[in-house]
């Protein structure tokens, strides 16, 4: 029989080491642990669709240099800071002076901090189920800390741009931990980027924890080339009365793959999750989520899109579990699903798991081809059919898109969207 497939130890050498001690011991800890780690395959359930498309291969394995001249278009309305594979680059930065608000780089943590933070990385995720977040916690040479004290409100967006630079072959590993205290608010987009041709790999991890009453919005845009591979785990805690807000955005690669992960620990915490996903060519894109209902009385709501095209492949797999205390649950799950052509596939499964009498759950998914009789109706008015073709898909992702809360995002989302329409779709 068969060996399974295991990390190559290259993937296990040591990376830079530019962190505090804490941070360091920490990933030498988690770097331990990966010996011999089985790589998913087929028979991986949470990688069913996803393992061939997966390439860790040994030139994957260095560290991208986070050097070269920064090709980004900086002009954001709000706050910025800047990674470039992996690490942060402070003159490209613009940081917030605000009072209550913490913001550092890992390697600029004193031991003190650099200490708490490493007593609560991975506490968010069940790293178990996402194992490239562990393959993170080994690697990461830098990260992005972000401290909100109580009632701290950050009055603009923080965008988190990081660019992956492709003019050599390897990987980077960009990770953010965010504490919100009881009563903060916070808006931070994550954009990922890229430049040049050469095979990388982006294995990010983004983890929240959320105070009582605390107010956090995610907003995570993911644009990279066609030489990128994208693993990413997001991870969020909420405690009472607290509120998460999440609204992603993909355009297929080679791999695309996302794990968003909410617990919500404390009575009155509601979340929003908002996704819409794009394929086309031979793109691969799946994501992954999982919603647990710990404590009683909780809202959590979800509607994720997917619009597959040419011979493209979209996954989406939906996970609401609610526990025995979790009564008063009110949990709504929704997955809608398009195919532009009959070579394009799209696997949805939602999934609920009920432990408690007194909740309401709903959950639904449909797969389905742009509706013939519209397509008539707007050509025979005149329209063209290339323009009613995107007047049609346009119109099955536009709630979600309109729903982003930085307009900033929603620019930039609409014009890989019209090329995507422009690619896809030819005049009649």
């Amino acid at each position: 029989m068969k060996p399974a497939p295991t990390l190559s130890s290259a993937f296990l050498e040591p990376a830079g080491h530019s962190l505090p001690g804490p941070l360091l011991e920490l990933r030498k800890q988690r770097g331990t642990a990966l010996v011999d780690m089985p790589l998913p395959t087929r028979k991986t359930e949470n990688w069913k669709y996803s393992s061939r498309h997966l390439k860790l291969t040994d030139g994957l394995a260095a560290s991208l240099p986070a050097t070269g001249k920064n090709g980004l278009s900086l002009s954001l309305p709000g706050y910025r800071v800047v990674f470039r594979n992996g690490v942060m680059i402070p003159e490209a930065s613009d940081f917030p002076d605000i009072e209550g608000i913490l913001i550092q780089r890992f390697g600029d943590l004193d031991d003190s901090d650099a200490a708490a933070l490493a007593e609560r990385l991975d506490n968010t995720l069940d790293t178990r189920a996402v194992q490239m977040a562990r393959l993170n916690s080994a690697r990461f040479e830098d990260g992005l800390y972000i401290r909100l004290d109580k009632e701290a409100v950050l009055d603009q967006p923080l965008f988190f741009v990081h660019e992956v630079t492709g003019t050599d072959s390897g990987s980077a590993y960009p990770r953010i931990y965010v504490d919100a205290a009881r009563h903060s608010q916070i808006t931070l987009v994550e954009e990922y980027l890229s430049s040049g041709d050469q095979p990388v790999m982006v294995d990010s991890v983004t983890e929240f924890t959320l105070g009582d009453g605390a107010n956090v919005t995610s907003v995570r845009l993911v644009m990279e080339g066609e030489n990128v591979q994208h693993i990413g785990a997001t991870g969020v805690r909420q405690a009472a009365n607290s509120r998460f807000e999440s609204h992603c955005v993909g355009f297929g690669g080679p791999l695309r793959r996302h794990d968003l992960m909410v617990r919500l620990e404390g009575e009155g915490g509601e979340c929003k999750l908002n996704g819409v996903v794009v394929t086309q060519g031979k793109q691969h894109y799946d994501n992954h989520t999982s919603i647990e209902h710990v404590a009683a009385h909780c809202n959590s709501e979800e509607t994720y899109r997917n619009i597959a095209a040419d011979q493209s492949h979209a996954v989406f797999n939906g996970r609401i579990h609610i526990h025995e205390d979790a009564q008063k649950s009110n949990a709504n799950m929704n997955n809608k699903n398009l195919l532009l052509s009959t070579g394009a596939e799209i696997d949805t499964k939602p999934e609920l798991e009920i432990y408690a009498d007194d909740v309401k759950c709903a959950h639904g998914a449909t797969i389905g081809q742009l509706d013939k009789i519209s397509l008539f109706y707007l050509v025979s008015r005149g329209i063209g059919r290339r323009e009613a073709n995107t007047l049609l898909t346009m119109a099955f992702i536009n709630e979600l898109v309109e729903q982003i809360p930085v307009q900033a995002v929603k620019d930039a989302a609409q014009i890989r969207l019209n090329e995507f329409f422009d690619q896809t779709f030819e005049e009649a």
